[in-house]
């Protein structure tokens, strides 16, 4: 297993861990119950808590933070020689969970998205992994929930015998989820991103060409530019303006600031 300690990227942690070491911390604490809060992290999602420093506070208060995006990965070997010779994909890493989950007979739960993409998640995985438990299933609200809302769902969650939760809210919402409700699930709460409809079909990958080259962005930039033009055009010069900031010897602090209430995504 790699050294899973955490790095210093523009002031957020990301564990220096390749994906099948993060499957294997993700199933043990799902067979120890206990809370365990994680997130796939591209460029996207380094820059929310390099812009709010509270949301810095909770990035860096989950238990496992990867590196989702090659430029994330790439980073992490020039900056700190991390050795990591592959992301640790969202996508990836829910299929390396599920078939661990498969062969355990851990019970998962899969929170956000639409019905209609679970419904078709749900037929692809029963296809693919025929012995998984699927305890429940539950679509986002696209909104805030009330604290009493957010105890149902964990009720919900907790009572269906759920061990793993996987969250598809998109960044930031999944890693806010995550955040707020580790304390009230002892299970890991794995925020995956795009997984759900990329493993559903309603939403096309990237060639694995562009992938590995780092130019899935300008895949998903072509394919919904209204949505994304923001994130890749402006978010991702700012990144790499940064990270040679911190290569020439800047330092990010990592404190953040402690977020002064709730915010409950559903």
């Amino acid at each position: 297993m790699m050294d899973a300690k955490k790095k210093n990227l523009l002031g957020v942690m990301v564990n220096a861990i390749d994906r099948e070491s993060a499957a294997d911390l993700i199933v043990q604490a799902a067979q120890q119950r206990r809370p365990y809060a994680v997130s796939a992290l591209a460029v996207h999602g380094v820059m929310e808590g390099v812009l709010r420093p509270a949301h810095l506070y909770r990035l860096n208060h989950l238990e496992l933070t990867v590196a989702d995006g090659q430029p994330v990965r790439w980073a992490l070997n020039l900056i700190h020689a991390a050795g990591l010779k592959e992301r640790v994909y969202g996508p990836s890493l829910t299929v390396s969970v599920l078939a661990r989950a498969e062969r355990l007979r851990i019970p998962v739960f899969f929170y956000g998205s639409t019905p209609e993409v679970l419904e078709l998640l749900q037929a692809n995985l029963a296809a693919k992994f025929p012995g998984l438990i699927i305890s429940g299933v539950e679509p986002s609200q696209f909104g805030r929930l009330t604290a009493a809302r957010a105890a149902e769902i964990a009720s919900r969650i907790t009572q269906s015998g759920s061990q793993i939760v996987f969250i598809g809210l998109g960044c930031p919402r999944q890693e806010v989820w995550a955040y707020e409700f580790r304390k009230r699930l002892n299970m890991p709460l794995v925020a995956v991103g795009a997984a759900f409809p990329f493993m559903a079909g309603t939403l096309r990958q990237a060639p694995s060409w562009m992938q590995d080259r780092g130019l899935e962005w300008l895949f998903r930039l072509w394919n919904e530019p209204r949505r994304l033009w923001r994130r890749y055009l402006l978010l991702s010069p700012l990144y790499l303006l940064l990270m040679a900031c911190q290569w020439m010897g800047f330092h990010f602090h990592s404190d953040g600031e402690a977020p002064q209430r709730e915010i409950l995504y559903g």
